[in-house]
């Protein structure tokens, strides 16, 4: 898949509220791997992956073996983060 910038992340207030509760480190760690995501949504250390079943259309990428960013990207350039938490979050 061909390398694309991000050039604007748009956030929900549902992932808003949800990265409030994340525990510091993990709000950290977040904010890394989004500045990795912008610079490149298919960086393999992201893991970035489509959903399947009732989320079709979402893409998740990986903050950590526990953490994951659900979005959709809008256009080439823009996405939209819906949630952020544990595998719980695709239910």
């Amino acid at each position: 898949m061909q390398s694309v910038q991000v050039k604007f992340v748009h956030f929900t207030p549902h992932f808003l509220r949800s990265f409030q509760k994340l525990p510091r480190s993990i709000q950290t760690l977040t904010k890394k791997k989004d500045d990795w995501f912008r610079n490149d949504p298919f960086d393999t250390r992201l893991r970035t992956h489509k959903l399947k079943g009732e989320l079709t259309g979402v893409w998740a990428y990986s903050v950590n073996q526990e953490y994951r960013v659900l979005f959709r990207f809008l256009n080439g350039k823009e996405v939209v983060y819906y949630d952020i938490g544990t595998h719980n979050i695709y239910r």
